[in-house]
């Protein structure tokens, strides 16, 4: 119970600001409207078992004029139900689709925030694998059935304190003869009803509990599954030039299998409700007949009145078995809060992770000066393993440096010095002015035209994109100019060594004073490398270079060096 409670504490915590949030006012007059409708069934359904009783004696008594009354009636009641069932839907669908919208965002937040989707994987606190399928899928189920579900819950509440009551009239008084004495029953519907139920919620419950955690693994072997289809697509060249087709099949393979033992264990758990439902139904149309009609055989209810009470019954019945009746519901629905809990969780635990305080943690600032400085800084491994011990030293603005370094080493102080690897101590000082340009070994080219790609991450508006086929010339890639109004995937259609000078096209449209270089040429050959570096030299003559780099030629590109 105290992991229940917990559960949904966790979830109010994280979904339930959405309430407060700025559309409060329209969130709020949706509620109302939906609660209202809500009520407006409870009424229809308390109506149809009313008109049903007139209809039923109606018929007992061979009435046409009261049947064509009834007639009228149920028109009335149809075109009500049509109405307030499509509203109803209209406007729990607004509902649900405003509080994704609001959590997706909210998630999204913390996960984009300031490489924290980078930072993010390197830490074992929480899970927090397949962020996007927690994002896309799991986010979705856990606003949309939570709405679905209160509402089942409220309606079958209203149901049943409405129809307790018309059953508690209809049973009328029995008197059950034990031999020794006579125990007068007042509502007897209403005590099997309740005993009824309360059975079948109980063990629906005990039947249904294997599906939550089958639901789980399912969840999470669809979406390791999914994962690595991507990632073999996004690298379809790679595997291609290197024939690993039978290598990546075999990992499908294997991630299949999990979904198929994930599968397997999900079918045994939904076989087991499946059984006990089909029982209940079955069971559910035949009881409150069996019980309900020896007092009409006997001459106390009319037909009229027995059909009110059985309908009245399983209304009854179903209201007080929704646990049973939503056991799947629920067990995907906390399913997938659990695996948006966790993507939250590993989120805030970084945030804690980063927040130590100085010396366990690389401290950058940004004073009121053109250099870029290293007081004493010391990277290393989330373990607490050193990788650099001791950096000291200045860049000013217009140096070129060359950084000499293994990759691992050269890559994690790019990292730090943009904000990304926090793991150390010491200082890091960055130029107050222009904002730093990070050239990485591939270039982010997202779907979409040639020209929004090469402009990210702002619009082709916001680039100075006068000289952009001059500069497809200069770094040899006429051939693209036609183009540059196309869409594709372009990280798949373009190969590494065209991307990578499609990174030279996206630094001189930015024209930045602070540039690093992060081996953004190693699929070019020296000469190529060479030709890079002057021509960024030649076009953005002021800028600072910071470069990593392995191919010798970049050396007499650089006034000094710095070896880790």
């Amino acid at each position: 119970m105290q992991a229940q409670s917990g559960f949904f504490i966790q979830f109010l915590q994280l979904a339930g600001p959405f309430w407060k949030s700025e559309n409060k006012r329209v969130i709020h007059q949706q509620t109302l409207v939906l609660i209202c409708l809500t009520i407006l069934q409870m009424v229809l359904a308390v109506t149809i078992t009313e008109w049903s009783a007139a209809l039923f004696n109606a018929i007992e008594q061979h009435s046409m004029s009261e049947l064509w009354t009834q007639i009228g009636y149920l028109v009335l009641i149809f075109g009500t139900s049509l109405a307030v069932t499509a509203y109803h839907l209209k406007i729990k669908r607004h509902l649900q689709i405003a509080w994704r919208t609001w959590l997706t965002e909210r998630v999204i937040g913390q996960w984009m925030h300031k490489g924290h989707h980078y930072q993010v994987t390197h830490i074992q606190t929480a899970e927090h694998d397949n962020p996007d399928g927690r994002i896309a899928e799991d986010i979705r189920i856990a606003t949309d059935e939570a709405i679905t579900l209160s509402h089942s819950l409220f309606y079958s509440i209203l149901i049943l304190i409405s129809f307790t009551e018309i059953l508690w009239s209809l049973s009328g008084r029995i008197e059950l003869n034990l031999g020794l004495f006579v125990l007068p029953i007042s509502g007897y519907l209403v005590v099997v009803a309740i005993i009824y139920s309360s059975l079948a919620s109980v063990l629906g419950w005990w039947v249904g509990q294997p599906l939550t955690v089958s639901t789980n693994f399912m969840q999470t072997a669809e979406a390791d599954f999914r994962f690595s289809l991507v990632k073999a697509r996004e690298h379809s060249q790679a595997i291609a030039l290197i024939h690993g087709e039978e290598i990546e099949k075999k990992r499908f393979h294997d991630f299949f299998q999990n979904i198929i033992k994930s599968y397997n264990h999900q079918t045994n758990a939904w076989s087991n409700i499946l059984v006990f439902n089909s029982g209940y139904s079955v069971l559910s149309m035949a009881f409150p007949v069996l019980i309900a009609a020896p007092r009409y055989i006997f001459g106390s209810i009319t037909l009229g009145a027995l059909m009110q009470s059985v309908q009245a019954f399983q209304q009854v019945s179903t209201a007080l078995s929704w646990p049973a009746n939503n056991m799947a519901a629920i067990a995907q629905w906390r399913a997938s809060v659990e695996r948006v809990l966790s993507l939250v969780k590993a989120l805030e635990d970084l945030d804690t992770e980063i927040a130590k305080p100085d010396p366990q943690r690389i401290l950058v600032e940004k004073p009121e000066q053109n250099v870029l400085v290293f007081d004493n800084l010391c990277l290393s491994k989330l373990n607490g393993e050193v990788i650099l011990a001791n950096l000291n030293g200045s860049i000013l603005q217009g140096e070129h440096v060359l950084i000499k370094s293994d990759t691992a080493s050269g890559s994690k102080l790019f990292k730090a010095i943009a904000g990304l690897w926090p793991w150390g101590s010491g200082r890091i000082e960055l130029p107050d002015g222009d904002p730093m340009f990070f050239m990485s070994p591939r270039p982010f080219l997202p779907e979409g035209s040639l020209r929004t790609a090469i402009c990210y991450p702002c619009l082709p508006g916001y680039c100075r994109i006068g000289s952009l086929e001059e500069f497809f010339k200069l770094v040899g890639l006429e051939e693209l100019i036609c183009q540059l109004d196309q869409d594709d995937e372009w990280d798949v259609a373009l190969t590494r060594a065209q991307q990578q000078r499609l990174g030279v096209v996206r630094l001189l449209l930015y024209a930045p004073k602070w540039i690093l270089i992060e081996e953004a040429f190693d699929s070019l050959d020296p000469e190529s490398e060479a030709a890079m570096l002057r021509l960024i030299f030649k076009e953005l003559p002021d800028a600072t270079l910071l470069t990593l780099s392995k191919h010798p030629t970049a050396e007499a590109f650089h006034s000094r060096q710095i070896v880790l």
